[in-house]
């Protein structure tokens, strides 16, 4: 069966998008609907050479998303703060470097999702040589207060998320 529908979710998710933006369920969409959520699963298997994520501990994940939430939208409000009240001048926008831990791809991409998905933040790049991620922050008071955050925050959790042995 994963032969010919290596991604099942993804196949069903296609078909059902592929169905709403047709506006119609008759046979010949349908049909094309299917084949296509066949095909481009396929086509794209060599693009995910890892296969799917395994998350070991969903409550963690739940967790973990509800209070990147959270900072999203306080981080929001605050760039929102700054930039409304002409504050830009007074901005300290600088890089931090936060050694890592995590190792696992998934949970690196998870990391990097999180952090650029916040107002403020900008995962830059893992360092070469070492395995520090260079962050800049739009509005940088406490250089150790985003490390901590970082560390203690997002790579923990996502430690425990994806890698074997924590």
């Amino acid at each position: 069966m994963r032969r010919w529908l290596p991604y099942p979710m993804v196949s069903a998710f296609l078909l059902g998008i592929w169905l709403l933006l047709a506006q119609s369920v008759a046979a010949g969409d349908v049909l094309l609907g299917a084949v296509l959520a066949v095909i481009i699963p396929l086509a794209v298997r060599s693009l995910q050479p890892l296969g799917y994520p395994v998350v070991r501990k969903p409550a963690v994940l739940v967790r973990l998303l509800a209070m990147a939430l959270v900072e999203i939208v306080r981080s929001c409000l605050n760039v929102t703060w700054i930039i409304m009240l002409g504050r830009r001048r007074d901005v300290n926008a600088q890089f931090v470097r936060i050694p890592l831990d995590l190792r696992h791809p998934f949970g690196l991409a998870a990391l990097s999702c999180l952090i650029n998905t916040t107002p403020g933040t900008v995962w830059a790049e893992i360092l070469p040589g070492t395995h520090e991620l260079a962050l800049h922050v739009f509005d940088l008071h406490d250089e150790q207060w985003w490390i901590d955050t970082i560390k203690n925050a997002y790579e923990k959790p996502l430690i425990e998320i994806f890698e074997e042995n924590p």
